[in-house]
């Protein structure tokens, strides 16, 4: 098991002497610095944090979506798929899926065996997770026709999971959190990734928001200090 630092470590403290809690930084300037300033002893993920513009209370303001990095995130993720079709079933194996099934995996979930990053569904497949959507939800796992987990095209989505498609949404206090490299990442490699998340993430904006849509935004490797960007520019 890897040993996670607390924040007030003396390696986080040296790191964060390195940033400005007052300056703005441009995008390159935040990435090199998240690779800098990382505080981990493996390959840390370097991290956007946005603060976004929407109502809460309000369903259609909700942000999910989907993003296919151009350099992926370096994880592989563990893709499983529930599907009651034969012919699924062998497309998704086929495709890299590493778990399929119906009920014998529904049965796995329900008795608290979850060993995998994204489940997809075909739509039919739908009413077997409703018991174990209590389980799923919490831990941002249930399928969602607006991130693509639903599907009658589960070969299509397998490989777009794992060649680097990510999945993100916002949090309860209206944030939305998104991995988009590792410290090992070249600044070219994350530059793109970034600018891939960040054209994907404007592009959900709700359209009863009026004004602003991203109030904040930040850039930091796994465990290491934040850098604010200017989330116009």
């Amino acid at each position: 098991m890897k040993k996670v630092e607390h924040k007030s470590s003396k390696r986080y403290l040296e790191a964060a002497k390195l940033v400005d809690p007052k300056k703005i930084y441009t995008v390159e300037e935040a990435l090199a610095l998240a690779k800098k300033t990382s505080t981990v002893k493996f390959d840390a993920g370097i991290e956007v944090h946005a603060k976004v513009n929407i109502d809460l209370k309000k369903s259609d303001q909700q942000i999910r979506s989907t993003v296919a990095l151009p350099h992926g995130t370096g994880k592989t993720q563990k893709v499983a798929v529930v599907t009651t079709n034969g012919d699924q079933q062998k497309a998704a194996k086929e495709a890299g899926a590493d778990l399929v099934g119906d009920k014998d995996l529904v049965e796995e979930i329900k008795n608290g065996k979850v060993s995998f990053d994204v489940l997809v569904a075909t739509p039919d497949a739908m009413k077997l997770l409703g018991p174990v959507a209590k389980i799923l939800g919490p831990k941002g796992l249930m399928p969602n026709p607006k991130d693509g987990t639903v599907t009658t095209n589960v070969a299509e989505s397998v490989a777009s999971i794992k060649k680097g498609k990510v999945n993100y949404k916002n949090d309860d206090s209206g944030n939305v959190h998104a991995l988009i490299g590792r410290a090992s990442f070249s600044e070219a490699q994350l530059k793109e990734n970034f600018d891939a998340f960040w054209e994907s993430l404007n592009k959900t904006k709700p359209t009863g928001i009026k004004g602003l849509f991203i109030k904040s935004v930040a850039i930091a490797s796994s465990m290491g200090p934040g850098m604010k960007i200017n989330p116009v520019k």
